[in-house]
């Protein structure tokens, strides 16, 4: 896809979104079936379904999907997209690249061995590696603005109002 392309596709979206603020949001679900035969569970995806279960350091087998790892593959893919419309749009040519996620948890905190030990990941780092000529300036707004438009690192840096019910039968 070329820049115009891009333009073209989202100009009409964009102005519909001006006029008509609230036709901008956009609902997201996601859905899993519980697996009985295993501290496990099935994610309905894009591609099909995905098995997710324990990490290996909680006492998984390490066959499955770590949601961990799926929250990393979610911000890598985010990135990659939303660089690649910035790059578009900046008009910097990219041969190439790769987003990287890494992420640090605390295996003590989600098996309550430590109380204090903190539960979910404490840090993120989002590193990119582009095959291009632009100077280190145009690189530095490139990802600066990757930042700001990216849907789930903006999401992760500002956590949303979370809440959990539970729908008991009948």
């Amino acid at each position: 896809m070329d820049v115009e392309t891009l333009r073209a596709l989202q100009a009409p979206l964009k102005a519909r979104y001006r006029e008509e603020p609230a036709s901008a949001l956009v609902p997201a679900r996601a859905e899993a079936t519980l697996d009985m035969t295993d501290v496990a569970c099935a994610v309905s995806g894009w591609q099909g379904s995905t098995s997710a279960g324990l990490h290996q350091a909680a006492g998984g087998s390490g066959a499955l999907a770590c949601s961990a790892d799926m929250l990393l593959e979610a911000l890598v893919a985010c990135a990659g997209v939303t660089l690649r419309a910035v790059a578009m749009a900046m008009g910097l040519s990219l041969r190439g690249g790769r987003v990287i996620a890494e992420g640090v948890w605390d295996a003590r905190g989600t098996l309550g061995v430590d109380k204090t030990a903190p539960v979910g990941m404490t840090e993120i780092a989002l590193r990119f590696e582009l095959d291009t000529d632009a100077d280190a300036a145009k690189l530095e707004r490139l990802v600066a603005t990757t930042e700001r438009y990216c849907v789930i690192f903006q999401t992760l840096r500002t956590p949303p109002k979370l809440s959990a019910t539970l729908v008991a039968p009948g």
